[in-house]
């Protein structure tokens, strides 16, 4: 696969692409609760309250944006049905303006590419229903070269006051903020200058008596990697204070006219991978944002289209089209357009899917909805069918009899063992199941995945008391099967995770549950598992992410990334 930008590092020129739940929750271990903004008065919902949708241009025209183009998606999203399922948003990104701003240092639309302007713009989405959102950069300009509202470099006022009431003047209810060119200050670091630059756009957005949905890129410009880093969890831990979405990672790919045909699947995969582990920070008002939907759009398949679908709703990803919608193909608009799909990624409880199982070939998410239901999706990555099951058990519904209906073809059928699907070369099978009466509440189930996207592994599948647990590649084994109780333990094979002694470098072991605080986790905002006996942090040794690299408790570090586990939920 084709290495990819950690960040967006555009040249207009060259049109060139570039979120602690106390273990309380009914008394059970439970992911940690999303980071929450303000307090909202009780009869009021959060801004974005479910994940946005709609449609960015950037991902097919990038540079090549005009107010002509923004209207023809615009009638294409109400004209085939999409605008009422909920894609209403419609944001206009980088390269929109003149390359100064006026005399007074206000924002120009291109009066070439929007004759019209940006007021006039905002009033014909709204007269069909819709919202009008909009592209700026926290930096002094933008990734294209466009005016920023952040500091000019070398230091000096900032435009985010006057640029965000110039928005609301023009009717935005969406803003996208980039990070390209931001002014780090001497002796500042960098994550305190992407902290003061967007937390100084919240609070004008704040002031200008307007609600303005406010998605983030600063996270972008801190990810290296799938698994991620100090810095980057420590970004993803503030700006759900100051808005309601974030990109957190690389872009997808972009649409290359003179390539029409070249694939952009690996690029999904790669959104798709590092956004799967970061659900802990998701929650209503608050959305990971792994980037735009392609579904339907030259370089996917139909099956890939509806994947992506599929898992965007599975991890409550916002779901914002960056295509041609009026040349959707057939099986991507009919995806986009499920109307069962949109029904989970929207679920009130804002819940994102946790990672049933992954081993190179499968993965297996589950999610828990408002009304007690669960989502049940399976990723085949290989490139043939394959037959696939997934028991009940696994995804955390032991003993139980539920109905599953199959969200692809609408059929419902009955099962109390295992969901079985033939599933094409790079498609997803999804199912919402029903618990029947009777059924005990789901039990979070999965693996407990930690540094470098490796797994929480029991031993050579020991269940002798003491047998280590170790860092491994991801299996879908049942020796990397953990179950979050709702005793506090953390279970794998019908024994407990154990911290082996009361000081920093007591081995992680399997053992009999007895009840004993050292067999007690409790999981923070942030990812760690923090022992009830020591008060220390589940750790992979040293920090390594090789092979059989054993687990231990030690000193809680400041988000390290071989101390903080993404868990089954």
């Amino acid at each position: 696969m084709p290495s990819l930008p950690t960040r967006r590092r555009r040249a207009a020129a060259l049109v060139a692409a570039l979120l602690a739940v106390p273990l309380t929750a009914t008394g059970a271990l439970a992911s940690p609760a999303p980071v929450k903004p303000a307090a909202a008065p009780a009869d009021s919902r959060p801004l974005a309250a479910t994940p946005p949708m709609g449609w960015n241009n950037w991902a097919h025209y990038m540079c090549d944006i005009s107010e002509q183009t923004v209207v023809h998606n615009a009638d294409a999203l109400v004209s085939k049905g999409l605008a009422a399922k909920g894609y209403n948003t419609l944001t206009v990104d980088d390269c929109w303006m003149t390359k100064s701003r006026n005399s007074a240092g206000e924002l120009v639309a291109d009066p070439a590419r929007f004759p019209h302007g940006m007021a006039w713009l905002g009033d014909y989405l709204h007269a069909r229903g819709l919202k009008f959102g909009i592209y700026e950069d926290a930096g002094s300009s933008t990734c294209g070269g466009y005016p920023g509202s952040g500091q000019p470099q070398g230091g000096g006022p900032d435009h985010f006051a006057q640029d965000a009431a110039t928005f609301a003047s023009w009717g935005v209810d969406y803003l996208k903020l980039d990070g390209c060119n931001l002014y780090v200050a001497p002796g500042q670091t960098k994550e305190a200058a992407y902290r003061q630059a967007y937390d100084a756009e919240a609070a004008a957005l704040a002031d200008v008596g307007r609600d303005i949905v406010f998605s983030e890129s600063a996270p972008a410009y801190f990810q290296t990697g799938e698994w991620g880093n100090p810095g980057w969890f420590s970004v993803l831990s503030w700006v759900g204070k100051d808005g309601q979405l974030w990109r957190e990672g690389y872009d997808i790919a972009t649409y290359d006219p003179n390539k029409p045909g070249t694939s952009r699947w690996s690029s999904v995969l790669t959104n798709y991978g590092y956004n799967r582990w970061i659900g802990r920070y998701a929650g209503p008002g608050n959305w990971n944002d792994p980037d735009f939907v392609l579904a339907g759009a030259p370089g996917l398949t139909a099956d890939e289209s509806r994947s992506q679908v599929a898992l965007w709703s599975m991890m409550a990803a916002p779901l914002i089209l960056s295509s041609d919608v009026a040349a959707l193909s057939p099986a991507g608009l009919a995806a986009l357009g499920n109307t069962a799909l949109v029904s989970i990624d929207q679920d009130g409880l804002g819940r994102q899917a946790g990672v049933v199982s992954t081993n190179g070939t499968t993965d297996v998410l589950a999610r828990p909805l408002a009304n007690g239901d669960r989502a049940v999706a399976v990723l085949n990555r290989a490139s043939s069918a394959r037959t696939i099951s997934t028991t009940l058990d696994s995804i955390g519904l032991p003993g139980c009899k539920v109905s599953a209906k199959d969200l692809w073809s609408g059929a419902s059928s009955t099962t109390s063992s295992a969901l079985t699907a033939t599933v094409p070369a790079h498609g997803t099978a999804i199912w919402r199941l029903t618990p029947n009466g009777g059924c005990a509440p789901a039990v979070p189930t999965g693996q407990v995945t930690g540094n470098g996207a490796h797994c929480m592994d029991v031993s050579n599948s020991g269940t002798t008391n003491g047998t280590a647990v170790i860092l491994y590649p991801c299996t879908g084994n049942a020796n990397q099967r953990w179950t979050l109780s709702g005793d506090d333990t953390v279970r794998a094979l019908g024994k407990c995770l154990t911290a082996s002694g009361g000081s920093a470098g007591s081995a992680a072991t399997l053992s009999a549950c007895t009840g004993s605080d050292a067999q007690r986790w409790t999981a923070d905002q942030d990812g760690a598992l923090v022992n009830a006996g020591s008060g220390l942090c589940l750790d992979v040794y040293g920090g390594g992410t090789a092979s059989g690299t054993r687990l231990d408790t030690w000193t809680c570090g400041d988000r390290q990334a071989n101390q903080t586990w993404a868990l089954p939920v």
